[in-house]
């Protein structure tokens, strides 16, 4: 007589995996923890059993059994911008791989630090073993200070996987690639298309550039503020169109940059042959705009990756795992950049 396989009408069972094996529920549990006290040819059974019914473990009856849920909990601000999805994708990846899932809790821009330990409180109850910080601010005050230490946390602008090292994407290189890119073009000056204040890559960001053309004997001219969106960036660039001598503008990010380039295209100024415009992130439609952008990019993927990692080899207490590429900003030139018009 075969093995009773489990009704059509209910997903099979741990017991009967057991039965189409032939051995006992114990010993598929071990099996599907991956501990290692079972024969390889009884381990070998029961993986064939399991892919026979189609079993899945059941999430939470393997956190009661282990004390585990191997969960980890995101904290994101609340944006539809490329690089929160693209970091998420990252987490995901490195999550999926060694085995956890991942859950999510978001706030809203400008959010209160309040409401950030509200999201890990949430994220703490929904039994989450580790953090990932996606946020744009510090967080190093003493409430924060006593989560950490109870639930491990790390943040996404930490890119390196050894514990204490100074771990961010160096946003002071991005902008100097970017000014430098344009200077070494023959412009005069580069004006300046900010991010959101509240992000503190933006201040990073303009500080270099005021630094880099103070370096090379140029005074910087007026900030011209964005908050990330293409419609900032919209308008920004009806304010480059107006300004005659303006050949050259460093933007913060690429969807502020396609609305630069709408502005000046309406405005009759050619890119790049009146004003070249070079950005930053490398965004998917980066390569496809008209003209194709010239950008800083950041592996957002990647980033998220090594915030996972580092975070998954603090809650299991071990070395993190899994090879993590150069995160390094890079110049990507395309066609929005060419010398000054003669």
């Amino acid at each position: 007589m075969s093995p009773r396989r489990a009704p059509e009408d209910r997903a099979p069972s741990q017991v009967d995996v057991a039965r189409l094996a032939g051995v006992s529920a114990q010993t598929v549990s071990r099996v599907m923890s991956g501990l290692d006290n079972v024969r390889p040819d009884t381990a070998r059974r029961v993986h064939s059993a399991v892919e026979q019914l189609g079993y899945r473990v059941h999430a939470a009856a393997a956190s009661l059994a282990s004390g585990r849920t191997r969960i980890l909990g995101v904290i994101v601000v609340s944006t539809d911008r490329y690089s929160s999805a693209a970091l998420g994708v990252g987490i995901e990846q490195a999550a999926a791989a060694n085995g956890y899932t991942v859950t999510t809790a978001a706030v809203a821009d400008h959010a209160s630090t309040d409401a950030f330990l509200d999201a890990f409180d949430r994220l703490e109850r929904q039994g989450a073993e580790g953090i990932v910080l996606g946020v744009p601010i510090e967080l190093d005050s003493p409430s924060m200070r006593t989560r950490t230490q109870r639930t491990p946390a790390t943040r996404t602008d930490r890119v390196t996987l050894e514990t204490g090292a100074p771990l961010a994407v160096d946003q002071n290189e991005i902008a100097r690639l970017a000014v430098e890119h344009l200077l070494d073009l023959g412009h005069q000056t580069v004006w300046h298309v900010s991010g959101d204040e509240y992000w503190a890559e933006t201040v990073q960001r303009r500080q270099v550039w005021e630094q880099v053309l103070i370096e090379r004997g140029i005074t910087p001219p007026p900030v011209i503020p964005g908050d990330w969106t293409p419609e900032s960036g919209y308008r920004a660039g009806r304010t480059i169109a107006a300004i005659p001598g303006a050949t050259a503008v460093f933007v913060s990010s690429d969807e502020m940059a396609f609305g630069v380039i709408r502005a000046l295209h309406e405005a009759g100024r050619n890119v790049p042959e009146e004003v070249s415009v070079v950005s930053v992130d490398d965004i998917a439609l980066a390569a496809y705009a008209s003209p194709a952008l010239t950008t800083v990019r950041q592996p957002f993927e990647a980033l998220g990756r090594a915030a996972a990692l580092r975070l998954i080899a603090e809650i299991e207490g071990t070395d993190p795992v899994g090879d993590i590429p150069p995160i390094t900003p890079t110049l990507v030139v395309r066609s929005s950049t060419a010398p000054p018009p003669a």
